[in-house]
């Protein structure tokens, strides 16, 4: 790597006046790392202890074939000679073909001197020949049960990619041009952020700072649609948008985000508010802000996010509009409510949801997708010990949890830019939503994860009971729209097709490029992704796949189409919000401005 000569004498001059501010800061690090001791209860040394069992099942089944592991081992060895013997070769000035290259999308090795300098590289494809022969070992090895396999892959995963030689500050070519060329001040900077970000962090956790916080304000640049709260309770508040067109059909449309979220992911900018284009089309538009619960709210269980969500949402809009019927739109964890809130009203022998449309849900948890890694009896049990004491499940670890399931993209990445350039991240709306984190009431969530993800009661006939009423998914008659997306890793699109199925009603599947987020929010005048459709609904998903049609832009446009046919949308005037019920305050609200920091200090 070729320094200027400048730099390298700064470097130097300054090099002793930093090193003491570096070494005080490392101090009071280590010091505040230290003084968080973990116990035998915390949820982190009880997945640790749930994970030793899986790598024993490893070790066994890699002894019934011990020539494989000799193979494996012997490979490597004749890898790593190779290597040796072109590194030496590129050291001569000899073009020589790579041994081992990076992962298609694999963005940590972008900078030049990774392939120019013969150091640099030799690192490089060390590191790599390592990683893919540990993950090819695993994945090669038979007799492990899949849940095993998939512990044993994610968490060599993380070890391998916290090793990479990008992390470290004397093995990044980046790093130490940053740090040769301002003295060392990035590794300073870098630390006062690392300690702030720690302070900001649940225990256990390191929430990386991963936006530019003081750049979004909800309300002011983030959730702008224009509305009134016009009801609030204990869980939520219903926000009535302002209508923009001259007329609007005659049946309200409710909108039910995921209560581990905020609602703001559907209304984050004008030109890509799925929220403001709904009102555009005509619709009267209803949307649940959920709160972020406090210890106050420990004993809230799921029967009561579904009384104080979208049965008194439901009679809310009457008092608001006239209207007893309404169509409902549930997001992820807000679709499973909906589809619990169907089977509880069929019960009862109501049906004031006419029509329901469920993006990215899943009601068959049988496929859990990545997050899958987290549960089991020894997880769930440590983490019920932890929300008894505090009252509530901490978002900012839920937010760490789902971060490592992208760790390179969302987790080192930030760690390099942050800790080790001392850079301060970008200002991007998305990731600063992805921070915003809610927490969980202590009884709802172990509900949750016990009935849905761990026993998969949802989809048995009378698994599940709320208020006294056993469900049956299989009874629900209404029509319904499910959207899932290809590539989304925790709601599997596989997974979510039991969900049509499963209903008794008039149901369509429709398949949306991208993720769990990008495919659903996926604006028409952007014209992404596309979307496959198939009228038919095979058992197999992948027969469905194999006949659909694929169809270029966005699916907003084909929901339209279906929400239209499903009856009672003819025309009406506009109603205002305030008409039928009393404004609290404008939209976008007090709950959804509750940051979990201004929750816990209250």
């Amino acid at each position: 790597m070729n320094v200027p000569k400048e730099s390298m004498e700064t470097a130097i001059r300054d090099y002793y006046e930093v090193a003491g501010q570096v070494a005080e800061q490392y101090g009071h690090l280590l010091q505040k790392a230290i003084s968080q001791p973990t116990s035998a209860e915390d949820p982190a040394a009880s997945v640790l202890s749930d994970f030793s069992k899986s790598f024993q099942e490893l070790g066994e089944q890699l002894m019934k074939n011990p020539a494989r592991l000799a193979e494996a081992q012997m490979e490597l060895l004749k890898k790593q000679q190779q290597l040796f013997q072109t590194a030496t070769l590129k050291f001569l000035g000899k073009e020589v073909a790579p041994v081992a290259t990076p992962e298609p999308g694999d963005k940590r090795f972008k900078d030049e001197q990774w392939n120019e300098n013969p150091l640099f590289d030799y690192i490089k494809q060390l590191y790599l020949l390592q990683g893919q022969t540990l993950m090819n070992m695993i994945k090669g090895t038979e007799g492990l049960s899949d849940h095993s396999k998939q512990k044993i892959e994610y968490f060599v995963r993380q070890y391998i990619n916290a090793l990479s030689p990008t992390n470290f500050a004397a093995l990044n070519p980046e790093v130490i041009r940053k740090t040769l060329e301002s003295g060392g001040k990035n590794l300073l900077d870098g630390m006062a952020q690392l300690m702030k970000d720690m302070d900001d962090s649940v225990k256990g956790a390191l929430n990386v700072a991963m936006t530019d916080t003081s750049a979004f304000q909800v309300g002011r640049n983030l959730a702008t649609t224009p509305g009134k709260v016009v009801y609030q309770n204990d869980l939520m508040q219903l926000i009535q948008y302002t209508p923009s067109t001259a007329k609007t059909f005659k049946r309200p449309l409710l909108v039910i985000p995921p209560f581990i979220n905020k609602f703001y992911i559907l209304d984050m900018r004008e030109n890509n508010s799925f929220i403001k284009w709904l009102v555009d089309q005509g619709h009267t538009v209803f949307c649940i802000s959920w709160v972020n619960p406090g210890p106050s709210l420990r004993d809230k269980g799921f029967e009561d996010y579904m009384q104080e969500g979208p049965l008194d949402a439901i009679a809310a809009i009457e008092k608001a509009t006239g209207e007893k019927e309404v169509n409902a739109i549930g997001y992820c964890l807000g679709g499973t409510l909906l589809a619990a809130t169907l089977a509880y009203l069929k019960k009862k022998k109501k049906e004031p949801i006419k029509a329901a449309t469920f993006l990215a849900t899943l009601t068959d948890f049988s496929q859990p997708g990545e997050i899958g890694v987290f549960i089991n009896e020894t997880a769930i049990s440590a983490l019920e010990k932890q929300m008894n004491l505090l009252g509530f499940y901490d978002g900012r670890q839920m937010a760490f949890s789902f971060n490592t399931l992208r760790e390179n993209d969302l987790f080192w990445s930030f760690f390099i830019n942050n800790y080790l350039k001392g850079e301060r991240p970008a200002a991007f709306d998305l990731l600063y939503w992805n921070t915003d984190s809610t927490n969980l009431p202590a009884r709802m969530h172990s509900f949750y994860l016990r009935n849905m993800y761990l026993y998969n009661k949802l989809i048995e006939k009378d698994g599940i009971e709320l208020n006294g009423v056993k469900l049956d998914l299989r009874q629900i008659s209404v029509p319904t729209y499910f959207l899932s997306t290809a590539q989304d890793h925790i709601a599997l699109w596989q997974a979510t097709y039991t969900g049509p199925l499963l209903m008794g009603g008039k149901n369509r599947f429709v398949l949306g490029g991208s993720g769990h987020i990008a495919g659903v929010v996926n604006p028409p005048a952007q014209n992404k992704y596309g979307y496959w459709t198939n009228d038919n609904l095979p058992q197999d998903p992948n027969e469905w796949y194999r006949n659909a049609t694929q169809n270029e832009g966005s699916w907003w446009n084909d929901w339209q189409q279906w929400v239209l046919q499903q009856g009672n949308m003819e025309e009406v005037d506009v109603r205002q919000p305030g008409t039928g019920l009393e404004v609290i305050e404008d939209a976008p609200g007090r709950y959804v401005k509750q940051r979990i920091i201004d929750v816990l200090h209250k």
